[in-house]
């Protein structure tokens, strides 16, 4: 077997495979279906301040090759993941890394604080890049002044590693993840989802109940794969990449173009082993190619 693991800015990966935030809860909910400590990080739902109830249904809607989403961030706030479910979390054998949302800097800033407080998550993923609530999210994501303000706020709260999320809803995604950089992040994770639309004929009313949301799954690994060879070619920081990713050559593509690790999300839902399957396979790639580990192959495309 080949050496699978990889480090991000400090953060230590047994094998790149990783899940999408909100695709796959706490992680709890899919342990009767895969071993859990077999994938390298699970990022779990996103986490804000104060709890929010998302937006109302429905939101969520199929589409080819993926779906559409406005969930919304729903969740119970920071306070209850602290003393609810990290208690819950804190022993799985895999690194627990939890996705953080607001709607000021100020709000980032001390969602962070509390979960730095917490010694079994080593990491936050940032997610300034959200397109399904009407405050916050994207605003930061699509300036490099929002973006860099956030990130700063959030570097001088918490301690550990900073992986920030990026919005493809932009003209230079390069320009955003060099504001990041510059301003504190660790790494940075792309690509968010992108905005779409669905609409129903015989009602002749969109779909979703506020309108739009969020596309992804393979319909957007090609923009998705483009972005982050851009960025990767851009940085000095670790880049992880996302975007359709439903098999482990779509993962190794990724590693190829750059991503020090991936996040599988919408496959998830499709097959909720498929992580373990992609980190097996990209093993298979590097035996079969005479690799003795994955590093090896981390922005080996010219």
């Amino acid at each position: 077997m080949a050496d699978l693991s990889v480090d991000i800015a400090g953060l230590r990966l047994k094998n790149p495979v990783m899940t999408a935030s909100g695709t796959f809860g706490y992680g709890l909910e899919y342990q009767d279906f895969v071993s859990l400590e077999e994938i390298g990080g699970i990022i779990v739902k996103g986490t804000t301040l104060h709890p929010r109830q998302g937006n109302p249904y429905p939101r969520m809607a199929e589409t080819a090759m993926g779906m559409l989403n406005c969930v919304g961030l729903q969740n119970k706030g920071v306070d209850y993941f602290c003393t609810h479910i990290y208690p819950e979390i804190r022993h799985i054998g895999t690194n627990m890394i939890v996705n953080v949302s607001g709607n000021s800097p100020e709000d980032y800033a001390e969602c962070a604080a509390r979960i730095d407080a917490l010694d079994d998550i080593p990491a936050i993923e940032l997610n300034i890049s959200c397109p399904n609530v009407k405050h916050g999210g994207m605003a930061f994501g699509t300036t490099c002044e929002g973006a860099a303000g956030v990130v700063s706020a959030v570097r001088k709260a918490y301690s550990k590693t900073l992986i920030v999320k990026l919005s493809p809803n932009v003209t230079s995604i390069t320009d955003i993840a060099l504001a990041v950089q510059d301003a504190g992040a660790d790494a940075v994770s792309l690509i968010n989802t992108l905005m779409g639309m669905a609409i129903d004929i015989e009602k002749r009313k969109r779909i979703l109940s506020i309108g739009t949301g969020g596309l992804s799954g393979p319909c957007v690994k090609p923009v998705a794969l483009r972005m982050v060879y851009q960025v990767a070619h851009a940085v000095q920081i670790p880049v992880v990449g996302l975007g359709g990713i439903s098999s482990a050559a779509d993962a190794i593509e990724f590693l190829l173009a750059g991503a020090s690790a991936i996040e599988i999300g919408t496959a998830n839902f499709v097959d909720p082993t498929v992580t373990v399957k992609v980190a097996r396979g990209i093993d298979a790639y590097l035996e079969k190619h005479g690799f003795s580990s994955v590093k090896e192959i981390i922005g080996l495309c010219e």
